[in-house]
């Protein structure tokens, strides 16, 4: 196996200037570097990062785990932190926790065992309670992704939730839509918890009775789904809202089940949304959260606190936007149940 010694006499420098070249540690005359550089093609030599990991106290990589890689807002956040890692010399290292505690808790270890210079974790709905404190004490700074803690001074980004729910629903009250389903999901999930939150507080708003709306939760989708359809039949129910894509997905087919039809006889809006909105017929109104910025905006949290570990945690919450399709604008107000 090559080694920097070899380098340094193919290429006839010091072992110091090879690792400058290397480390980019100081300026080296172009000339020089360039038969560097030959000699390291020639002998194959490469680096021991981990012994130079171990040098500098840096590995120029970061860490994230995600709960599930498969939806969409979630990979367009892994997007955002791969893009803005990548902007500042940083490998990423990825791993999905499958909404499973013990994998979330493991991913996590395997990360840290790797030395990474910082955590990015959009957690689990049930992280293990003992693993956030735990984590406080590691050298290695974390921030949380979407799922957001509250009891625990750890720097956060997030989406504003409630508010965006509030609108949405204010919006569909002024359309006079009076009886809705929100199909929440697990609400162990802080995002779904504060989008209930925000539905409550639109109903206020409206001043319509809360015990008149169907709000289902849990983690059975199939059993949502049948829940949903059965309401569906026997009510006048006029608006569903979904809290996420997969919730969507459901609830979509708790509409077709029940031989309803979107937006002829039900209003229908989601968070989170599809890729591909306009394949849809009718397009789906969507509280869109801005993923890929989140993602941008953890590591930039991240990077603050590797350098000032000392600063006060910061939660920052980016803007949803509301875009307003077919599934709710074509409803007319007129064919609503008194």
């Amino acid at each position: 196996m090559a080694t920097m010694v070899d380098v340094a006499r193919i290429a006839g420098v010091s072992i110091s200037t090879v690792s400058h070249v290397l480390n980019g540690t100081r300026n080296v005359e172009r000339s020089t570097k360039e038969r560097v550089l030959a000699a390291i093609d020639q002998t194959g030599y490469r680096q021991d990062t981990l012994a130079r990991a171990m040098r500098r106290s840096k590995t120029d990589s970061i860490g994230l785990v995600v709960s599930d890689a498969g939806e969409p807002a979630f990979a367009d956040m892994a997007h955002g932190v791969e893009t803005a890692a990548a902007a500042h010399g940083l490998t990423l290292l990825l791993a999905n926790s499958a909404e499973d505690a013990d994998r979330e808790k493991r991913a996590i270890r395997t990360l840290l065992d790797r030395r990474v210079d910082g955590l990015v974790l959009a957690r689990a709905a049930d992280t293990a309670p003992d693993l956030l404190p735990s984590l406080q004490n590691e050298k290695a700074p974390l921030v949380l992704l979407d799922r957001l803690y509250r009891d625990l001074p750890l720097d956060q980004v997030g989406a504003e939730n409630r508010e965006s729910m509030r609108t949405l629903v204010n919006h569909l009250t002024r359309l006079q839509h009076i009886r809705f389903a929100v199909v929440a999901g697990d609400t162990r999930v802080p995002a779904l918890s504060e989008r209930l939150d925000g539905f409550f507080d639109g109903i206020r708003d409206a001043h319509l009775e809360i015990a008149n709306q169907l709000v289902l939760t849990g983690t059975d989708d199939d059993e949502i789904r049948a829940l949903l359809a059965r309401d569906l039949r026997d009510s006048t129910r006029t608006a569903v809202i979904a809290c996420s894509t997969p919730l969507a997905v459901a609830a979509l087919l708790a509409v077709e089940d029940a031989g309803r039809a979107t937006p002829d006889n039900v209003a229908f809006a989601t968070f989170d949304g599809f890729a591909y909105p306009d394949l849809f017929r009718p397009r789906l109104t969507t509280v869109r959260q801005p993923a890929f910025d989140m993602g941008v905006a953890a590591v930039s949290l991240l990077l603050e606190r590797i350098e000032s570990p000392e600063g006060s945690p910061r939660t920052v919450r980016l803007r949803q936007t509301l875009e307003l399709r077919e599934s709710t604008e074509s409803f007319e107000a007129s064919r609503i149940p008194s």
